[in-house]
C-alpha cells in the first residue's frame, strides 16, 4: 500500500472514531453555553476566597474554550468583581479541557485519560487560584461599566444552541481540529514504530521535550487528543503524551503575553507554574502508579475497534467533515470578498449625524473574542452600529461615539487598538 493510501487510511479510520463523541461534545457545549446566566456566574465567583476559587475550576472543566478563547471570558470576570484568584482558576482548568476534548479522549485515548485529564485540569485550577491568592492577596473589584450578556429565553434557546453548537464554536476550531487530524496521520505513518523506543525510552526525558514543544506553541484541546493517540501508537509514554495533553491546549506564546498584561507577571507565574507542575505530576502518576494494561490497547490497537455501529461512526463522520468544510471554506469565501460573513453585527437605533471609524484590534482569535467586542462596543452612547469582523481583526464603528471610551472599553476586555482609522 502506498504512503498516500496509508495516509488517508488513517485519516479516515481516525474521522469515523472521534466524530460521534466530538459532535456529542458540540451539542452540549451549546447546552453550557445558554444554560447559565451571567449574573449568577458573577455571584458565585466574586469572593476571593476557596469557594469562588472552587467554584470557578468547577466551571471551567466542562467549558469549551480553548487557551484564545478563555482569556477573554475570564478578563470579562474579572472585570466584574471576580478575584484574581477566582479568574486565574477558570483560566486554569478551562483550557486543559472541555466536553468535545473529554469525548473525544475517550473515543481514542480510552476511560482512564478521559477521567485523569478532567480531575487534574480541576486540582490544577484549584491550586493555581489559592497560589495567586496568596502571592497578590488582593481583593476583588468591580468596574462600572459591567457587561451582562443576555440569553435568549424560551423556545428561542434550541435553535441559539444548535447554531452555536455546530456553526459558531466550529468556526472556532475547525481549522485547528483539520490541521490536528492531518498532522495524525502523519505521525502515524512517517514515524517509525520503534522511534520513542529508540531514541526517548526515558519516560522524564520524554515529558520534558513534550513540554518544551507544546509551551509556546498552540493546540486546542480538542485537537490535540488525535496527535497524542499517534504518538502513543509510535511508543511515546502514556505520561508523556499526558503532558503534552495538558500543557498544550492551556499555554500558547499569545496566552502567556495576555495573561501578564492583564493579571500581571506573578499571576503569570503562578499560572504556568501549577501547568507545568499538574501535567508532570499526572504524567508520573500514569506512567509510575497505574496498569501499563489500561494503555496497551491503545498502543497497540490504536483505534481500530469501536463499540458504536459502523452506520453510525460513518454518519457522523460525514456530518462531522461537511461541518469543518463547510466553516473553512465559508471563512476563506468571506476573505476573499472582504465581506463580514464571519462577523458580529449589531445595530442600535441613534439619530443625529453619523460616522464611520475602523479599529484595528489585537487579541481577537476566537467568536467569543468577536462577541465580547461587539457587546461592549454596542453599549457605548454614541454608537449606533458595530461590526467586528475577525477574519480582518476590525471593529468598525458608525456613530458618533468618544474614541478614547471605546479603546479604553476594548482595553478593559482584555484586546489591544493599534489603530484607528
Amino acid at each position: 500500500m502506498g504512503f498516500l493510501q496509508l495516509y488517508f487510511k488513517e485519516i479516515y479510520d481516525l474521522t469515523l472514531s472521534m466524530a460521534p463523541y466530538l459532535l456529542l461534545g458540540f451539542f452540549i457545549a451549546g447546552i453550557l453555553k445558554f444554560g447559565f446566566k451571567p449574573g449568577k456566574l458573577k455571584h458565585y465567583l466574586g469572593g476571593a476566597n476557596l469557594r469562588s476559587i472552587f467554584y470557578a475550576s468547577l466551571l471551567g472543566v466542562p467549558m469549551p474554550l480553548c487557551s484564545c478563547g478563555v482569556i477573554p471570558t475570564a478578563v470579562g470576570l474579572y472585570r466584574n468583581g471576580a478575584s484574581k484568584g477566582a479568574s486565574q482558576s477558570f483560566l486554569i482548568s478551562t483550557p486543559q479541557t472541555g466536553v468535545d476534548s473529554i469525548m473525544i479522549t475517550y473515543s481514542l485515548l480510552g476511560l482512564p485519560f478521559a477521567i485523569i485529564r478532567p480531575v487534574v485540569a480541576f486540582i490544577t485550577g484549584i491550586i493555581g487560584g489559592m497560589l495567586t491568592n496568596v502571592v497578590e492577596g488582593e481583593k476583588p473589584h468591580k468596574y462600572a461599566n459591567a457587561l451582562e450578556e443576555e440569553l435568549p429565553k424560551g423556545w428561542k434557546k434550541i435553535p441559539a444552541i444548535f447554531k452555536y453548537a455546530f456553526v459558531d464554536f466550529i468556526d472556532d476550531i475547525a481549522k485547528w481540529l483539520a490541521i490536528g487530524i492531518l498532522i495524525a496521520g502523519l505521525i502515524a505513518v512517517m514515524v517509525p514504530d520503534d522511534f520513542f523506543m529508540n531514541y526517548l525510552s526515558n519516560p522524564y526525558l520524554s515529558m520534558l521535550v513534550m513540554l518544551v514543544a507544546s509551551i509556546p506553541l498552540y493546540v486546542c484541546a480538542t485537537s490535540s487528543v488525535p496527535v497524542a493517540a499517534a504518538l502513543l501508537m509510535k511508543g511515546l509514554s502514556p505520561g508523556a503524551a499526558f503532558v503534552f495533553l495538558m500543557a498544550g491546549p492551556a499555554t500558547n506564546a499569545a496566552t502567556i503575553s495576555v495573561i501578564a498584561k492583564t493579571l500581571g507577571k506573578k499571576s503569570l507565574a503562578v499560572y504556568l507554574g501549577t501547568i507545568i507542575l499538574g501535567a508532570f505530576t499526572g504524567g508520573v502518576i500514569l506512567d509510575q502508579f497505574l496498569p501499563a494494561s489500561w494503555f496497551t490497547g491503545i498502543m497497540v490497537q490504536g483505534h481500530e475497534h469501536s463499540i458504536l455501529p459502523a452506520w453510525l461512526s460513518i454518519a457522523s463522520g460525514i456530518t462531522l467533515v461537511v461541518l469543518i468544510i463547510y466553516s473553512l471554506l465559508r471563512k476563506m469565501v468571506s476573505k476573499y470578498r472582504g465581506n463580514d460573513e464571519s462577523s458580529e453585527f449589531c445595530e442600535i437605533p441613534s439619530p443625529g449625524s453619523k460616522t464611520e471609524h475602523t479599529l484595528y484590534i489585537e487579541g481577537m482569535t476566537c467568536q467569543h473574542c468577536v462577541a465580547n467586542v461587539k457587546k461592549g462596543l454596542s453599549s457605548l452612547d454614541g454608537v449606533s452600529n458595530v461590526n467586528v469582523n475577525l477574519e480582518t481583526k476590525t471593529a468598525r464603528i458608525t456613530g458618533s461615539p468618544n474614541m478614547e471610551l471605546v479603546k479604553d472599553t476594548i482595553k478593559q476586555l482584555g484586546y489591544e487598538v493599534k489603530r484607528t482609522e
